[in-house]
């Protein structure tokens, strides 16, 4: 196998989560082990927990995060701060463990933006990675150097969507 890419999905368009499960369809399609580690969702139950749970072991989802914690930059609880450093552990060791082909990071960009994760970490990480291994990104508000350092970067521009007319988010298409 080649050397794996860091592909970053950004923008505040919808997509970037969405790109990165079709990313992760493609490669167990090419009997790949995929995984995507969750930043900042937790306890919102998505269509595609239950979608990927069809396809384990080869593709597993693991939410990490609380959920969409309220925060301000700098301004973080401390139990969101332990949160943010026990995942991160957590996604290293999954990183370095060799096991999977790719690898989601799903909202790392948010988790880095607001302070969570420290940017030149992750940077040291995705360095340091197995060759082989894919990463994906995706998350609002990419750090400069975080697309920098990317092989393929998009970025979701909303042109349209039904919110900014008072319609909620639908199952199948926000989650």
């Amino acid at each position: 196998m080649g050397n794996g890419l860091i592909i970053v999905n950004t923008g505040n368009g919808k997509g970037k989560t969405t790109a990165a499960l079709g990313l992760g369809l493609r490669a167990v399609g090419h009997g790949m082990k995929v995984l995507m580690l969750q930043f900042i969702k937790g306890s919102w139950h998505t269509g595609e927990l239950d979608a990927v749970k069809r396809l384990e072991p080869n593709f597993k989802i693991i939410q990490l995060g609380q959920g969409f914690v309220k925060t301000r930059k700098g301004e973080h609880a401390e139990s969101t701060l332990e949160n943010a450093r026990v995942s991160w552990d957590y996604a290293k060791q999954e990183i370095f463990s060799d096991l999977y082909d790719t690898i989601i990071l799903d909202e790392i960009n948010n988790a880095i933006d607001c302070g969570l994760l420290n940017v030149e970490e992750v940077i040291l990480v995705l360095k340091e990675r197995p060759k082989r291994l894919n990463v994906i990104l995706t998350g609002r508000n990419a750090h400069d150097k975080i697309i920098e350092l990317g092989d393929i970067v998009t970025e979701m521009r909303e042109v349209k969507h039904p919110y900014k007319k008072g319609v909620k988010a639908q199952k199948g298409i926000e989650f």
